[in-house]
């Protein structure tokens, strides 16, 4: 645990960079839920899924790259 309560970012950027990385994480882990077989209906189109997984793995990507320059900018400043 932390020693202090996390804060809100000051940086809009910041926050709309984390809003994408949380919102990501969560989607991937829903749609990597769908490719186990208790959850698997007979319908479920792997390949939809494995697209969906992908594109949330950029987004994470995406989000921690923006993070990194943000901060990196900020540091510098």
């Amino acid at each position: 645990c932390f020693p202090f309560p996390p804060q809100k970012p000051k940086s809009e950027l910041v926050r709309t960079s984390l809003r994408l990385l949380t919102s990501s994480a969560y989607r991937l882990q829903s749609e990597c839920k769908k490719t186990l077989p208790v959850e698997s209906c007979p319908g479920t189109d792997i390949q939809l899924v494995t697209q969906q997984v992908i594109q949330c793995a950029y987004d994470i990507a995406k989000a921690a790259k923006q993070l990194v320059t943000i901060t990196t900018k900020e540091n510098n400043n």
